[in-house]
């Protein structure tokens, strides 16, 4: 627990930094190919990571919620980020599956599997969320959207309990953010090979 503290702690570090402070390089690219340096610029108080698959059904079914909690959170100061891990979801492939379903928002291609590593999540869909803070971001959430599904193929008509939700109110409030009930449900991130 003391050693991922200190990764998410250094990661957190360096996210704010710029390019000549950070030894890690971008954290992956927009869908242009330029590299990605901040995802929390100045005025940021949390960041939202939503690790997501174009070809992912669960992923895709979760796009409108996380767009809801978009426009509810962003005025904020919540940044939103839509990450792809996986290998497969070139720029291409992402700006189709964005036409696609109408995206609109910060995207970035996590190529490395940088942001993936510093979050810990192997699902799609799979969400962190960030705060800031004076020496950078600390994780304070991560896990699943919320409770509609409960394993793969079996879901409820709706979710009963927005995890994601309540995270990030409670940590725009200060207060202490609760765990996710359960595990996500949806594709495994395919691994890249450890640097």
């Amino acid at each position: 627990m003391a050693l991922r503290a200190a990764v998410v702690l250094l990661g957190g570090l360096t996210m704010m930094a710029g390019p000549a402070a950070r030894a890690g390089g971008p954290f992956g690219t927009d869908l242009n190919g330029r590299p990605i340096e901040r995802i929390a610029p100045a005025g940021t108080k949390a960041v939202v990571l939503f690790f997501a698959a174009s070809d992912c059904p669960i992923s895709n079914r979760y796009i409108p919620e996380i767009e809801r909690l978009d426009r509810e959170f962003s005025s904020q100061g919540v940044r939103f980020w839509w990450v792809y891990p996986n290998p497969e979801d070139t720029a291409g492939v992402v700006r189709r599956h964005d036409e696609q379903f109408d995206l609109h928002g910060d995207t970035v291609l996590d190529t490395d599997q940088r942001l993936t590593r510093m979050a810990q999540v192997t699902i799609t869909p799979e969400v962190a969320v960030f705060v800031t803070n004076a020496s950078g971001l600390r994780e304070v959430y991560s896990g699943r959207i919320d409770n509609r599904y409960i394993a793969l193929g079996l879901e409820r008509p709706a979710a009963t309990r927005h995890e994601l939700e309540m995270a990030i109110s409670a940590a725009l409030a200060h207060d202490p953010v609760p765990k996710p009930g359960g595990p996500a449900v949806g594709c495994s991130i395919v691994p890249l090979n450890a640097p």
